[in-house]
């Protein structure tokens, strides 16, 4: 896997003499119909279609030849699909992984270079199936959500500054109630174009609160349901997990909304799915914002790459379910480390070329999510590119700090970090710690 990955990141070598392509074999035909449509279905049609987020639909032959080198030179450097975390360390299985195995890239690259040929129609696979219109992404697995909580909607004028919008909804329940699942979404297929990204904090009356492991780590030490941008998907939490609503909560939006040129009008909106009444799974998951930096403070000169950090101590044995980065325009890589009591080191997730338009969220599979014992530190180590390499800065001429504009800078890593008990993780590390004495990355 290293030396196939050398090949694709490697400037300037001949793809010809990469193993991965010469592997593919010169005689074999390789076309739209039989072999490239079938992987475009897979991995990209969800978005490129018609009415969806990207810039060009490509569910046939016509729509997609006049993309083929294009398509050529996004898969070979792994820019298409958006999935940017590095496969050679860390955790390596996940829920939604949406990225192209070798040999998916090296039929592209040969279809491309052998001249893209269309192929037989009857070689068609059926048509992609798509949910309508402003569709619940997880309709198909979890049917219509339970409740569905919006946001007061905003019209953002053609022109103007960046607003953030921070309204506040009631959580309709009358009982406590778990939740299996949620997603967020922009309320309107316009709203795709304006909302930059959405927060729902969750704002209720707990017992202990102050002792809540969860609200020590969030950021700001507020509750957090959820958080959206361009490319999330929905959380559904793992078996005999979820997230605890009680009567009287409330929703504190905060949403980021920029201006395109365009008037738009859209709210947020936040899909439910429960457990069944009486069913109360055995954990409770948090999602959590580990700092990439001393809060608040971030100081990156002009035409400059900055490395920074944060740390962030486990108050109890913990399994951590994800990473998704946050940073802005000059965010260029993210890296989520474990460092356990016993002092030894282990990287759970580094995202190596992270990019602004697509706030990936990386699910790790059940049986690879890590699982840390107390006292473990979390630490986050963010960098960013504010120079001319970077082709999203808008001015390497300029200094950076800390804010809440597009044209400032954040690090943190959104992650649902649910806590366990002392005696769970005990029977945990006695199946799997002995083999590595680390945490179980796969």
């Amino acid at each position: 896997m290293a030396k196939s990955r050398a090949c694709f990141s490697a400037v300037g070598i001949l793809l010809a003499a990469c193993p991965l392509f010469a592997a593919t074999g010169s005689d074999k035909p390789v076309t739209f119909t039989k072999d490239i449509a079938p992987i475009l279905q897979q991995k990209c049609q969800d978005c490129h279609r018609t009415g969806s987020m990207a810039p060009m639909s490509l569910l046939t032959y016509e729509e997609t030849r006049p993309w083929a080198k294009a398509i050529r030179e996004r898969v070979i450097t792994r820019q298409m699909p958006p999935w940017h975390i590095d496969a050679n360390v860390g955790v390596q299985k996940f829920k939604n992984d949406m990225s192209l195995s070798d040999g998916q890239i090296a039929t592209i690259v040969r279809w491309v270079d052998t001249g893209a040929a269309a192929g037989d129609p009857k070689d068609m696979p059926p048509p992609k199936q798509f949910p309508a219109g402003n569709e619940w992404q997880a309709v198909r697995e979890l049917g219509q959500p339970d409740i569905i909580i919006e946001a007061t909607p905003y019209t953002m004028p053609a022109h103007h500054q960046d607003v953030w919008w921070r309204p506040v909804a009631k959580i309709p329940i009358d009982e406590p109630r778990w939740v299996r699942a949620v997603e967020m979404r922009p309320s309107t297929e316009q709203g795709r174009r304006i909302i930059h990204h959405a927060v729902a904090y969750l704002d209720q009356e707990e017992p202990n609160d102050n002792n809540s492991p969860g609200r020590s780590a969030a950021l700001g030490g507020r509750g957090m349901l959820m958080e959206w941008a361009i490319g999330k998907q929905y959380d559904m939490y793992r078996p005999n997990t979820g997230k605890l609503l009680l009567p009287g909560s409330q929703i504190s939006w905060d949403v980021h909304i920029h201006a395109v040129g365009d008037e738009i009008t859209s709210g947020v909106q936040l899909g439910v799915w429960f457990y069944p009444k009486g069913q109360e799974p055995k954990y409770r998951t948090y999602l959590t914002a580990f700092q990439g930096l001393p809060r608040g403070r971030l100081d990156i000169p002009p035409n400059t790459v900055t490395q920074n950090e944060g740390f962030t101590v486990l108050r109890q044995p913990a399994i951590l379910e994800n990473i998704q980065p946050h940073m802005h325009l000059r965010g260029k890589a993210m890296m989520l480390e474990a460092i356990l009591p016993d002092g030894t080191t282990q990287v759970v997730s580094y995202v190596s070329h992270f990019n602004f338009n697509w706030m990936t969220n990386y699910i790790y599979a059940d049986d690879a999510a890590p699982w840390f014992p107390e006292g473990t530190v979390i630490h986050v180590v963010a960098w960013h590119d504010n120079t001319t390499a970077n082709k999203n800065n808008p001015d390497p001429d300029e200094w950076v700090g800390y804010g809440d504009r597009t044209v400032d800078e954040m690090a943190h890593a959104w992650v649902n970090v649910t806590y366990v008990s002392e005696d769970d993780y005990k029977e945990w590390a006695a199946k799997h710690r002995p083999a590595r004495n680390t945490a179980n990355l796969q």
